[in-house]
């Protein structure tokens, strides 16, 4: 057997924990405890999900909704917005497109990029978005046409359903640094958030989680009909999903 096959079959042999010590992200995880058919109380859930971490960094916590929602109809289509008690643990890059005479208080709120028509011409020109969010005052909307297509096939353009079309910017922008995130439903009825990091304590990382789950239960739309939420699994950055509990 030539010095090549034998690479080649020692690869394959190789085990998952071999793997994860070759990967510079990853750590060896005890998965002792966990049964992925299961269903867990999400304090339970909670404690898992940071115990499978297998990230060498921080990784997100992320939580996942499957929900009983027809996606053909527009008036089910589930977009709003939640202030996480805690935050995400994440640095979000907010651009704020506004007159004149707001640039100082949303510059003061913290937003990162900051501009009237003169923002909008460069990002039409140079099609770059280096943020996350973007909020806008309603006159500025008008003008954002310009920039839409670019905006809108990235989920960047600023809309009054998620708050980030309003005629107090500078608030929007703090709300948002504090850790007040958006979401929508997919194209298979599927609802996905950050809700914090897995150095989060766990008491935290459960009141972020019950402020999402009120406020996807509060946007129910009022023509679905049967069984809303069908299903919620909790997971970190490249760990495997923890099924819980509905409550």
């Amino acid at each position: 057997m030539s010095t090549k096959q034998e690479s080649k079959k020692a690869k394959k042999q190789s085990s998952p924990s071999q793997d994860r010590e070759n990967n510079p992200q990853s750590a060896p995880v005890d998965t002792a405890g966990f049964d992925k058919t299961k269903t867990y109380p999400v304090g339970e859930a909670i404690e898992l999900t940071k115990k499978l971490s297998k990230t060498k960094f921080d990784a997100s916590v992320e939580v996942h909704f499957r929900l009983g929602i027809d996606t053909k109809k527009g008036d089910q289509q589930i977009r709003a917005t939640v202030s996480l008690p805690h935050g995400t643990g994440k640095t979000v890059k907010v651009a704020a497109f506004v007159m004149p005479d707001k640039v100082k208080e949303v510059k003061d709120a913290g937003a990162d990029l900051v501009g009237g028509e003169d923002l909008i011409a460069e990002i039409k020109k140079t099609e770059k978005t280096d943020f996350q969010v973007a909020v806008a005052e309603p006159a500025m909307m008008k003008n954002l046409a310009q920039i839409a297509k670019i905006l809108g096939t990235r989920g960047l353009m600023p809309s009054p359903k998620n708050e980030t079309v309003t005629p107090n910017p500078a608030k929007a922008v703090a709300e948002l640094k504090k850790g007040k995130v958006s979401f929508r439903s997919d194209d298979t009825g599927n609802v996905h958030s950050v809700i914090g990091k897995v150095s989060f304590p766990a008491e935290q990382l459960l009141e972020n989680y019950k402020a999402f789950l009120e406020a996807v239960k509060k946007v129910k739309p009022s023509s679905s009909k049967g069984v809303y939420i069908k299903n919620i699994a909790l997971s970190s950055s490249m760990g495997p999903g923890v099924r819980v509990v509905i409550s």
